[in-house]
């Protein structure tokens, strides 16, 4: 038997690690492509631009707002123009992995500097890849994770806490959707069987966020750092990273691909939905209802969707969860990694029953 762990090629954690970026990177190549947004640039711009000073040749191009194949092709043609030999993603989960699928394209180093930690997005070898109108399309999955992450928690603290919180969302999946694929006997995302050390990980992740999780958005409601925001930050972004690539996705994140169908859910961020796709999941599983209401005592602790008028389905129609039902269970969707069968009607019953647990949570 075959396991296979995958890892960024280092991970750098730190308050005011933008200001030393140079330092950090100059060894990767000697012109750099900066792919960020409108508002990051006015955030970071000239913090990245001090740092490199005026002997290193950088540019900085503008996100257009979607990681789709339109979107990676115009990146694709603006960084052959620029000449530039690495390429530097500095934002929310979109924009690394269009840095990450366009460095893989165009044979090139990355480095993915999160400046949210929305997302286990950063350290993985994989790109989720939407439609223009923010349909999930496919998953990209390249040959190696990023060569560099670096995180400057001053940026992280200064941003809305409910992103640090869609991350913790996000990052819940981690233990119960490898435990579910290590159950069923699935390879992870690397094509292989999970190691102990993935699992370790993703556990650990679990316990950080259900120790940590409340001090975290609590401080940083107040934008400051902590060491529960470092525990916070490093839990969703490298032990989560780690932790559902080295030890694979199930139902939660299929559920959560399934709920882009829905219109009313595209304001809510990735990790909102993958959280309401755990008690999705837990209750496919028939999971027990202590472990179930941990969860739920979590999710509303620190502000995570537990029903579907959280997620903005004010009209539960069975048109429409059906939808989501048959999305979730589409060809080569994670959700078969689960331990038995699962069927559209499994799933449809599951949101309901999950829905009606959340709001009995609430009385």
């Amino acid at each position: 038997m075959t396991k296979t762990a995958i890892f960024p090629g280092r991970y750098v954690q730190g308050s005011g690690e933008l200001k030393r970026i140079r330092n950090h990177v100059e060894h990767l190549g000697s012109s750099f492509f900066i792919l960020i947004s409108k508002s990051g640039y006015k955030r970071f711009g000239d913090s990245i631009k001090e740092s490199f000073g005026g002997s290193v040749k950088i540019d900085f191009v503008e996100f257009n707002g979607e990681c789709s194949k339109n979107e990676i092709n115009r990146l694709r043609d603006e960084f052959k123009a620029k000449g530039s030999d690495v390429i530097i993603g500095v934002g929310g989960g979109k924009i690394l992995d269009t840095a990450k699928a366009v460095a893989y394209y165009e044979k090139v180093p990355v480095v993915i500097v999160p400046t949210i930690a929305s997302t286990d997005a950063p350290c993985s070898a994989l790109s989720v890849i939407y439609t223009d109108d923010g349909i999930f399309d496919e998953y990209l999955f390249l040959p190696k994770n990023p060569d560099m992450v670096l995180i400057d928690l001053d940026a992280i603290a200064n941003a809305p806490s409910r992103l640090l919180v869609a991350g913790m969302g996000d990052a819940l999946a981690t233990k119960f959707e490898a435990r579910a694929a290590a159950k069923a006997g699935a390879k992870n995302m690397a094509g292989a069987y999970p190691t102990d050390a993935a699992m370790a990980l993703a556990n650990l992740c679990y316990e950080t966020l259900i120790n940590e999780g409340l001090k975290a958005k609590l401080a940083v409601d107040k934008k400051v750092v902590t060491k529960s925001v470092e525990k916070v930050v490093e839990a969703n972004t490298l032990l989560s990273g780690i932790g559902f690539e080295s030890g694979g996705l199930a139902a939660a994140h299929a559920i959560h691909n399934g709920l882009t169908a829905i219109e009313e859910t595209h304001e809510l961020y990735h990790g909102e939905k993958v959280a309401f796709g755990v008690l999705v999941q837990l209750v496919l599983e028939n999971a027990p209802i202590d472990e179930i209401e941990e969860v739920l005592y979590f999710c509303n602790e620190v502000g995570l969707p537990t029903t579907l008028k959280e997620l903005n389905i004010k009209e539960v129609s069975k048109e429409k969860l059906m939808d989501v039902a048959k999305l979730s269970c589409a060809e080569g969707e994670t959700i078969f990694n689960m331990p038995f069968e699962v069927t559209p009607e499994d799933v449809y019953a599951a949101i309901l029953a999950a829905d009606a647990l959340g709001e009995n949570f609430k009385l």
